[in-house]
């Protein structure tokens, strides 16, 4: 199958792969040197184990459809979560199948026989998951948010929670990505799929550190449902759609920039709008801040002399015009902003501060993503690779949109 320029090995045996949402590697560091999950340190050490690059702006929906496209956002078009529609001037959100501007190694798979399986945590990835995909010949795709409503027209699959044997997992909860694990360990033994593509969610990363006691467990849960994968006879490999940082001060509070506020106190209001595109549906854990914006202008603006403002603020690190972020970091410069905007390492960057609810996270530290500094994902494949990858994995930066390639056409099976 080919797809995007590269040639994929059709699978010789089922390929797993799991994308381990916010898997920051500092969590596998810290299961190593722990010894908690053995299954994990198992793939590292008899397969491949490096930690790649991702895909920019460091989200879930951008290196999401990196991974299942093998290509960058500049080719398939999701450059972050939210967007500000240029036609119309309203902000949306990019997760219409209509956005995605490639096909997917799913898809293509599934379209030439294949039996695939695509099971996401949450449902605002779904549907670009399963864009094109032939749910005819024994393929599925859903949700763990709505394992309860699925049908054979929508989702090749009816019935799913009884299939499974659980209750529907709550939203904000590690179940719901344990549901997504349980679920394709339950199809591998049932329907022997050639291909799973199974996405978590990040709610316990945002919420614990690497080391503490419910990240630790999570890392359990999860490591002994990938061995439980390969007992089934798959080869699985892991990666992640961003890593995750620790936003807060001293004080424990949101080291937060308030850029719309800042850009209207000092620019004028209404001159400028931020964009923020961490946002979705599901933002108690993080309250819509992240470590990159989008600053959009009206045409009277001085494009250079906002930038040289921005870039003055403490705790920016990089302010790029729309040019040359789509160059620098492979975006589709027709959904860019004037100006994109990066957070350093300790900073998240927000609109305007009314407009962001945090009551969630109070007593609690920010962790959260979207800059340079979580780009970094685990990137690991339970069987060694042959010589020509392994030479390639040696001469230049990974990249997680490689992870089925690796997979497909690299792994010794």
């Amino acid at each position: 199958m080919e797809l995007n320029g590269i040639s994929y090995t059709w699978p010789r045996k089922p390929l797993a792969v799991v994308c381990i949402d916010g898997g920051d590697p500092e969590y596998l560091e810290t299961g190593f040197r722990d010894g908690i999950i053995p299954n994990i340190e198992r793939f590292a050490k008899e397969g491949f184990h490096q930690v790649a690059r991702g895909s920019m702006p460091s989200f879930t929906c951008p290196n999401n459809m990196s991974i299942v496209t093998g290509t960058e956002p500049e080719i398939h078009g999701i450059s972050g979560n939210f967007y500000l529609d240029p036609e119309t001037g309203e902000p949306v959100v990019m997760t219409g199948p209509e956005l995605l501007r490639s096909r997917s190694i799913m898809s293509e798979f599934s379209r030439e026989g294949a039996k695939v399986v695509s099971i996401t945590a949450k449902d605002k990835l779904r549907k670009q998951l399963q864009k094109g995909m032939d749910l005819s010949r024994g393929s599925v795709s859903f949700s763990s948010q709505y394992a309860d409503q699925c049908t054979i027209e929508e989702n090749g699959i009816e019935n799913v929670l009884e299939f499974v044997g659980q209750a529907l997992p709550d939203m904000y909860s590690a179940e719901l990505s344990l549901f997504v694990l349980d679920a394709g360990i339950k199809l591998l033994e049932e329907i022997k799929p050639d291909l799973l593509y199974l996405s978590l969610t990040d709610f316990i990363q945002h919420a614990h550190a690497p080391g503490s006691e419910e990240a630790n467990l999570f890392y359990i849960e999860m490591d002994q449902r990938f061995g439980r994968l390969q007992e089934l006879g798959a080869l699985v490999a892991l990666t992640a759609d961003h890593g995750m940082g620790d936003k807060s001060n001293e004080n424990g509070e949101p080291n937060v920039i308030w850029l719309q506020d800042t850009l209207d106190i000092n620019l004028g209001s209404g001159t400028c709008r931020v964009i923020c595109p961490i946002t979705d549906a599901f933002v108690g854990h993080h309250g819509a801040l992240g470590g990159f914006v989008r600053i959009y202008l009206k045409k009277e603006q001085d494009r250079n002399r906002v930038a040289e403002f921005v870039q003055a603020l403490e705790g920016v690190e990089q302010v790029w015009t729309a040019e040359n972020v789509a160059k620098e970091l492979e975006q589709p410069l027709d959904r860019e902003g004037d100006l994109a905007v990066v957070a350093d390492k300790n900073t998240v960057i927000g609109g305007r501060e009314k407009d962001h609810d945090l009551s969630a996270l109070k007593g609690k530290r920010l962790r959260t993503h979207g800059s340079l500094h979580e780009a970094n994902v685990p990137f690991i494949i339970s069987e060694p690779l042959n010589d020509k990858y392994l030479e390639r994995a040696g001469e230049r930066p990974l990249r997680s949109r490689e992870i089925f390639e690796y997979a497909l056409n690299g792994a010794e099976v």
